[in-house]
């Protein structure tokens, strides 16, 4: 059997590269992509000398024409696509959110999405056994005070998600949607609060286990290499102390 190859948007750090790392040890072919070209060259170099294929590519996946050349370049068949890239920024009140904020937050995690799916679908279903992997958020299932535009977005991946495996039911591709809660990465909070580390340390004072990339890597690693027929529509995951968005176990 030929080797299957794996698309991982955002492998330049915490979920995507977890995510890489656990795909190319079950035997994926691993393209990664991300706008950061030191650290995905890194990891592809990581990779490779832990015997693995791993190949890297500077990509932004707000940017159309860099995607399609993109596509256009992998040749062959294409059989797993994480569509990981994505983020948040900020936490102000619907009242008094910057909207180039949500503008950021809908290009990447919507119209990101869009654009490789779109990419890659014909490459995913001439391969005969295909999977797209959304990689949305709790935040995407219950809304909370401070973020509308988060939600908003990772609402909209949601819905690809939902709407796609409608549209391809017949069809050899699965869609498969993992919604991570609480998960403590070296950049995700630091990022959504523009660099002030106190802040983002606030968001899991207190917690003993939030879950952490590999958790969460794991889990899509696993939802992937599942037998072709069965299809993961939804995982939600969190850890055992976070029951809702907005319930989370503190111990001080």
């Amino acid at each position: 059997m030929s080797t299957r190859t794996a698309v991982v948007t955002g492998a330049s750090s915490g979920i995507g590269a977890a995510t890489a790392r656990h795909l190319a040890a079950a035997g994926y072919r691993v393209l990664l992509t991300a706008r950061r070209k030191d650290r995905i060259e890194a990891l592809a170099a990581e990779l490779t000398e832990a015997g693995h294929e791993a190949v890297a590519h500077t990509l932004d996946v707000t940017d159309r024409a860099a995607v399609d050349a993109f596509a256009a370049g992998v040749g062959g068949s294409v059989e797993v696509l994480v569509n990981n890239a994505g983020g948040a920024l900020g936490s102000e009140t619907v009242a008094t959110a910057d909207p180039a904020d949500w503008r950021t937050m809908y290009e990447v995690n919507v119209l990101g999405t869009l654009h490789m799916t779109q990419a890659l679908l014909p490459a995913l279903t001439g391969s005969g056994d295909g999977t797209v992997v959304v990689l949305s958020s709790t935040a995407a299932l219950a809304t909370y005070e401070g973020g509308g535009g988060y939600v908003a977005a990772k609402h909209g991946a949601h819905v690809i998600a939902e709407t796609l495996r409608l549209e391809l039911c017949g069809s050899p591709v699965r869609v498969i949607e993992v919604a991570p809660g609480m998960v403590r990465t070296d950049e995700f909070a630091v990022t959504r609060f523009r660099g002030d580390e106190e802040k983002a340390a606030a968001v899991y004072a207190g917690v003993a286990e939030p879950l952490t990339a590999d958790d969460v890597a794991e889990t899509i690693a696993w939802a992937v290499t599942r037998p072709s027929h069965v299809n993961i529509d939804l995982l939600v995951v969190r850890p055992r102390a976070q029951a809702s968005n907005y319930k989370v176990h503190r111990e001080f």
